[in-house]
């Protein structure tokens, strides 16, 4: 595959974000769709309140546009646009509850846990039509290992873990932004390495549609990627790892993501079991921010973990 069609898509997909940002944010501010920011929250975040959500429109459709014209129009393709635009919708319902009814939190845990799973399971269906390989490797070991009809009901428990892992991840600035980027463009590579096509185009066009995002979405923030965004990166982003076969290298390019996840888990269980937090918020990224580091400081910080966390993986999977 040449790289100057995946760059392309990339560069496309960045200036399809970039024109439709002035277009889509004004209108966002008209129909009043601001941020409600949670009142535990940081107080440094307060003035945050009212800024334009739902941005994730514009990463969505920046990358499904380009994507579509430059992909070939395979079963590969519209996982990824079924995974990512599924995981979306449920996003966008999340987000639209929250601005009508003025509150900080949106569908009921059981409500999105439902969306998720049955966007989960469309994907999981399509899979099999499609014959996708159940086998799961072990990078650098080269050990591989078949688990039958197994895989299927731990990708969709994937789908919904890494989804959520990235939607928490959404707390700062371009924070979100930064590290998708970084992540989808690991498997970029990957996807090129492995002679996937269309999963290298579509991981480009996600790359270059949250980069121009980031235009708008660095701190101080004009915009938030909301739910939308993030519980789409989320799902686009396991979709891309189960169609290259690099399931288990997620845990190594997406490792800011894991130890997101991982705070909310451990603070949770420690304050039920102990009655004592662990952390002083979180999701982590919070905790730093609360110790005295700006919030430029942590993103940088965060992003810097990433990068280096996905060329680790890159070496692993012996494509560096």
């Amino acid at each position: 595959m040449e790289l100057k069609a995946v760059l392309f898509t990339l560069g496309t997909a960045f200036v399809l974000a970039i024109i439709m940002g002035p277009l889509i944010i004004p209108l966002l501010r008209r129909l009043k769709f601001g941020q409600q920011v949670r009142e535990d929250g940081p107080k440094a975040h307060l003035k945050k309140q009212g800024t334009p959500t739902m941005g994730g429109t514009i990463i969505l459709l920046a990358l499904t546009l380009a994507a579509l014209q430059f992909a070939d129009k395979t079963m590969e393709l519209f996982v990824l646009l079924v995974a990512t635009l599924g995981y979306g919708l449920v996003g966008f319902l999340d987000d639209y509850i929250k601005i009508a009814f003025k509150r900080s939190l949106g569908l009921t845990a059981k409500q999105k846990l439902i969306g998720q799973l049955l966007v989960s399971a469309i994907v999981c269906v399509m899979l099999v039509t499609m014959n996708h390989p159940t086998t799961i490797s072990i990078p650098y070991f080269d050990i591989t290992f078949n688990i039958g009809w197994l895989y299927f009901p731990v990708m969709a428990i994937l789908m919904l873990g890494a989804s959520n892992a990235v939607n928490f991840t959404d707390g700062l600035d371009g924070l979100l932004a930064g590290t998708s980027a970084i992540a989808f463009g690991a498997y970029t590579i990957i996807a090129m390495h492995v002679s996937q096509p269309e999963t290298a185009i579509f991981s480009a066009a996600m790359v270059g549609a949250v980069l121009g995002f980031l235009v708008f979405n660095a701190h101080p923030a004009r915009v938030f990627m909301g739910d939308t965004g993030s519980l789409g990166i989320g799902g686009g982003l396991v979709a891309v790892a189960i169609l290259t076969k690099a399931e288990l290298l997620l845990a190594v390019i997406g490792i800011v993501f894991l130890v997101e996840i991982l705070s909310v888990v451990i603070q949770v269980v420690s304050f039920k079991t102990r009655g004592k937090r662990v952390f002083k918020m979180s999701p982590i990224h919070h905790h730093f921010e609360l110790s005295g580091w700006s919030e430029w400081r942590v993103v940088i910080t965060f992003w810097s973990v990433g990068l280096v966390a996905a060329l680790l993986a890159l070496y692993i999977n012996e494509v560096l």
